[in-house]
């Protein structure tokens, strides 16, 4: 059996902030509805989380047996490259753990009915697909689309719906902000690991564009997260205080220009915790921002 600390490497914890923010982003404006429901909420935060870790643990296993992760990557370690858990144990875990979600999410699907449902059958089965297949999502350079839509728009609106059994457009809104800065952690990922993915046939988004591509996609990201609490502002001028969240933003300028000019490893993967970081700053910021 492998140890905890594997385990716990192999769910890759600075990547579950793209799962949670948005969560905390769409309570905050069931709160401010005053439509918080405390037990949906808290089930709508570790069903998400569930679903990132089942994904990365799948991932994990897949990438390996395609060759895109070896012990010479110079991302992070993977349990599977570095034989600390068998491709079949990983395959495993990950069916345990979307299990879990779905368990987990058992009462959200009661609650809110046949769109809880189909949010939750689609982010497993894309979870699912962003690895599986010789045509994955990642391979084929789609997953970046399915990363802001479902870490964003979906994410939001269907923790906000889960607690208030309606959707406004704001809210949907609101949710490209941490959709983008989402797609922003997976392509400082796919930057990183071009060279590797590359030869092992994995066509993400920076492969087919090139890695100049990415790092502009990733300006884009940012730009997109500023716009949002702005228009939000200028529909409803009273919303003021929700252009605090811009405040995160300059740490993922300067996360920006670091990986502008440099391209090792350790630096690469400072800078996905950083802009991990910024994703969640920005979310609490909104939330606070949203509720005054």
């Amino acid at each position: 059996m492998a140890s905890f600390r594997t385990w716990l490497l192999a769910s890759r914890p600075k990547t579950l902030f793209a799962a949670a923010a948005p969560v905390l982003l769409g309570t905050a404006m069931a709160l401010e509805a005053g439509g918080l429901h405390p037990v949906a909420a808290v089930l709508c935060f570790v069903s998400a989380i569930l679903i990132q870790i089942a994904t990365n643990f799948y991932n994990d296993a897949v990438d390996y047996e395609k060759g895109s992760d070896t012990q010479g990557r110079r991302g992070p370690p993977r349990a599977t490259a570095a034989g600390l858990v068998s491709s079949r144990e990983m395959k495993r875990a990950a069916a345990l753990t979307f299990a879990a979600a779905v368990a987990a999410g058992g009462y959200l699907m009661w609650r809110g009915g046949w769109p809880i449902v189909l949010i939750g059958v689609l982010s497993i089965l894309f979870g699912y697909l962003y690895t599986a297949g010789r045509r994955s999502l990642a391979s084929l350079g789609v997953a970046d689309f399915f990363v802001l839509v479902f870490f964003g728009p979906v994410a939001v609106a269907g923790t906000f719906y889960v607690q208030t059994l309606y959707v406004t457009p704001a809210v949907i809104l609101a949710g490209l902000a941490p959709g983008a800065l989402a797609v922003a952690i997976l392509m400082v990922n796919n930057i990183r690991d071009f060279r590797e993915d590359e030869a092992s046939g994995k066509r993400t988004l920076v492969v087919r564009l090139g890695r100049a591509w990415g790092v502009r996609l990733y300006g884009v990201c940012l730009l997109i997260a500023a716009a949002v609490p702005l228009y939000l502002w200028a529909r409803d001028p009273s919303r003021t205080l929700v252009l605090i969240s811009v405040a995160a933003l300059p740490v993922g300028l300067a996360a920006l220009n670091q990986i502008s000019r440099r391209d090792d490893g350790p630096l690469m993967n400072r800078m996905l915790a950083r802009t991990a970081q910024v994703l969640m700053l920005y979310c609490a910021l909104f939330a606070i921002g949203w509720n005054l």
